[in-house]
């Protein structure tokens, strides 16, 4: 293996356990192993890549794959995606929402932009290159939430390598700073290495909890309501986003790449 072709076809099926033809060209990437077995078990098809780095599932035109956690996952998967081709990779993650008067634990957060300060990015392009999704993809997530009868917020993404931060004080006043109206380990990451890749990219994060405040931080007991609660509405609202594109044959592609 010599080229960068060469090694991403050789290790996304190795990875996800799903053989490049088998997948689909349209993609819902997740950090959960349970979005992946809900939408397995909503089609009645097989979660591939069990024991390995990233389990799969496809069906209905979709493939979805649980790349793990943080930036150099994030950066990884969309690496490794360049083999598949797909038309379209939507992230549904959670993060945390950073202002407590707005947000709470539930809403939708539709990013119109990520500010990259996991590092990882800067191995593909200058910090000076914002992190974007594709406007296209975006607007469908929009029609789509509205469709259900759910409202989001817009706004952009914090995106850090760090896990264990809710303790700095220092750090949550940067990002009162920033403004950003939430904080995860993915977005920016997915955003900035999807347009490297000429792959159209977008995210619908999930609030599942509010990390600026004490009584906020994320716990064990708090992630399971949020689990029961909000996730099954979150992966449909991925779905049917992507099924509009599949249905309707729309391009995503808001740039000439």
């Amino acid at each position: 293996m010599k080229t960068k072709s060469d090694i991403v076809k050789d290790w996304l099926p190795r990875y996800t356990g799903t053989e490049l033809k088998d997948f689909s060209q349209y993609v819902l990437l997740t950090n959960f192993s349970n979005y992946v077995k809900t939408f397995a078990d909503m089609y009645g098809v097989e979660v591939k890549g069990i024991g390995g780095a990233m389990s799969s599932a496809t069906a209905d035109g979709i493939t979805i794959v649980n790349f793990g956690m943080g930036s150099p996952n994030a950066a990884t998967i969309m690496d490794l995606l360049k083999a598949a081709k797909p038309k379209a990779c939507l992230f549904l993650g959670k993060c945390g929402g950073t202002k407590s008067k707005k947000n709470k634990v539930g809403d939708l957060i539709l990013p119109i932009a990520g500010i990259r300060g996991e590092g990882t990015s800067n191995d593909y392009f200058p910090v000076e290159v914002p992190a974007l999704p594709s406007f296209a993809l975006q607007k469908a997530i929009s029609t789509t939430i509205r469709d259900y009868g759910q409202d989001y917020w817009t706004g952009t993404v914090y995106t850090t390598n760090r896990r264990v931060w809710e303790h700095d004080t220092k750090f949550k006043k940067y990002l009162k700073k920033l403004r950003a109206i939430c904080v995860d380990m993915e977005t920016a990451t997915i955003f900035s290495v999807a347009f490297f890749n000429n792959i159209p990219s977008g995210a619908l994060l999930l609030v599942s909890d509010m990390p600026m405040t004490p009584d906020g931080v994320k716990t064990r007991k708090s992630d399971k309501s949020v689990t029961a609660n909000y996730v099954k509405m979150h992966l449909k609202i991925g779905i049917d986003s992507l099924k509009q594109l599949v249905n309707d044959g729309l391009t995503v592609k808001h740039l000439r790449f």
